[in-house]
């Protein structure tokens, strides 16, 4: 989300749109929303409380004029939704520490139209839900799984057992502390124990593989990718993937994962940061076109078809590949099409 491109755009007279350069929240949006961070770092921060707490909010900053002059995060643990008596929404925000006491001096309140905010999944349509609170039970056994495997090999890779002696001894703490000391951790893997006495080592813990550790550990992070619709292959896992599908699951991750984040965000925009007067003009709008494009003979081979049968010109497929443009006088915003064509109409006007 943090590295597509985001335009405002307006509509022109002819019904067709372009990049509205001159309103003030395109460079908000497009370069610099604040004098502190770029696009993509507002972007990527307010993605990743999404992804966390299922809601991202920004402070809107207008001048005495009414304008938007910047957008400030806010995080989303210290911030409640709610509606007064007359049913009215507004925000409270809690500034200070996270651990600081939620109280009516660190209060403060926000109306709607102060807020940008873009919800997750929810229930009552006003606040998302964390996708992290709804997975624990996949997150905790990760992080179990994790913890064991960081046990395990800092005991230097060995299970843990039972030292049994054929008689009785006196301080049995001594005895397990100095083995401990002795071949305990990953330092003292390898040495050679020489037991005394008749004692005898037995393990008593399962092995990884016997407790199926690695396959554990596999399907866990395809449980986590899965909460956020993110495909195998994205998050390193290539089993079953090959040359030949691969680019198809890129281009599904687009549509079934990207996709409804971006109309979230382009919908919270536009209720959020343009008036009423301005909504039937501007609109904002992120470009999908460079992670959907295929393969460069199969652009080509769609370039031809689109320039000649006349839906795209010479400068508009220089545009889809970040070319700079032909002049019109050279023939660039031409439309051509095959000579050989003729509506079906037409078709019996020719007789021999």
């Amino acid at each position: 989300m943090a590295g597509l491109p985001l335009h405002l755009y307006k509509y022109t007279d002819s019904g067709s749109k372009e990049k509205a350069i001159d309103h003030p929240l395109y460079r908000l949006l497009h370069d610099e929303p604040n004098p502190e961070m770029s696009s993509f770092v507002f972007r990527e921060t307010l993605m990743t409380h999404l992804l966390l707490w299922g809601n991202a909010y920004a402070q809107i900053i207008r001048n005495g004029r009414n304008e938007i002059i910047a957008l400030y995060p806010l995080m989303p643990n210290k911030m409640s939704v709610d509606r007064d008596e007359n049913g009215q929404l507004y925000y409270t925000y809690y500034r200070g520490p996270e651990e600081a006491i939620r109280s009516k001096e660190t209060a403060v309140t926000l109306h709607p139209s102060d807020v940008l905010h873009i919800p997750g999944l929810g229930f009552d349509g006003l606040v998302g839900y964390s996708p992290i609170a709804m997975a624990k039970n996949a997150i905790g056994m990760a992080i179990a799984c994790e913890e064991y495997g960081a046990k395990f090999f800092a005991n230097g890779a060995a299970p843990s057992g039972v030292l049994e002696h054929p008689g009785t001894i006196k301080d049995p703490s001594r005895v397990r502390e100095a083995w401990q000391s002795q071949f305990g951790g990953s330092s003292n893997s390898g040495k050679v124990a020489v037991l005394e006495e008749g004692m005898k080592y037995t393990p008593i813990s399962i092995s990884p593989e016997q407790a199926q550790f690695l396959e554990t550990r596999k399907f866990q992070i395809n449980e986590i990718a899965r909460i956020f619709r993110v495909p195998p292959h994205m998050v390193g896992d290539l089993e079953k993937s090959s040359f030949s599908n691969i680019e198809q699951q890129s281009l599904e991750f687009v549509k079934y994962t990207l996709d409804p984040w971006v109309v979230r965000w382009e919908q919270s925009i536009q209720r959020s940061l343009l008036s009423e007067e301005e909504k039937q003009k501007y609109f904002a709008k992120f470009n999908l076109e460079g992670l959907l494009r295929g393969d460069y003979e199969s652009r080509m081979n769609g370039y031809a078809i689109g320039r000649q049968n006349g839906w795209m010109s010479a400068n508009d497929i220089r545009e889809l590949e970040n070319l700079d443009r032909i002049s019109a006088e050279e023939g660039g915003d031409l439309y051509l099409i095959n000579g050989n064509m003729l509506p079906l109409k037409d078709a019996g006007a020719f007789r021999i």
